[in-house]
């Protein structure tokens, strides 16, 4: 790995570079004005939303929710480690962090059969239009991430990536356990 210092005392510097907070930013504002979007339809109709949530399987949103804070930490310690500079471990964390996100892919894929075979599409209703447009943008972010942790560790394998770099990718794969956060309860427990 190439060793570059970062002047981690510069208020300015945010982990990732400022491009990953600008593309994070962006991607908060849309999901925060999705979520709005569902609350207030769900204040317009309540009955429908709350029998709709009644038909979810709230242990699957609690363990995709374990799953994925799990890989948030096992991210955050690789960035330690490899700050640290002890890579190794730091590579074991990020084989860890990208099962833990597989994880969380195979539980949505038992999630969306289940509801398929219930019939409850995108379009079974309003509810259903929400839930599946809000867990597949996130799934196809989980995917994104999966990717780029997936870049990152063989850049670390061949010593070509830098502590920026995974910084970015950490930044990346949090925002996507912050977007989860506000999904599961909103999804799963709200209505």
């Amino acid at each position: 790995m190439k060793q570059e210092p970062i002047n981690y005392s510069n208020i300015y510097y945010p982990p990732g570079g400022i491009l990953m907070w600008i593309i994070i930013s962006l991607e908060l504002i849309t999901f925060g004005m999705a979520i709005i979007a569902m609350v207030y339809s769900g204040k317009q109709e309540p009955d429908l939303f709350h029998q709709s949530r009644m038909l979810l399987n709230p242990i699957y949103g609690i363990i995709n929710t374990i799953l994925l804070l799990t890989s948030g930490f096992c991210m955050a310690i690789s960035v330690h480690y490899l700050r640290i500079n002890i890579p190794q471990k730091s590579k074991i964390l990020l084989l860890v962090t990208m099962l833990f996100g597989m994880l969380f892919l195979l539980v949505k894929t038992f999630e969306y059969n289940e509801k398929i075979s219930l019939g409850f599409d995108i379009n079974h209703n309003l509810f259903f239009t929400f839930y599946w447009l809000l867990t597949l943008f996130h799934v196809i972010h989980v995917i994104v991430g999966l990717v780029i942790l997936g870049s990152v560790y063989f850049g670390l394998r061949n010593k070509k990536t830098t502590i920026e770099d995974v910084e970015a990718s950490a930044s990346f794969w949090h925002m996507c356990d912050l977007i989860w956060l506000f999904i599961f309860p909103i999804i799963y427990l709200f209505f």
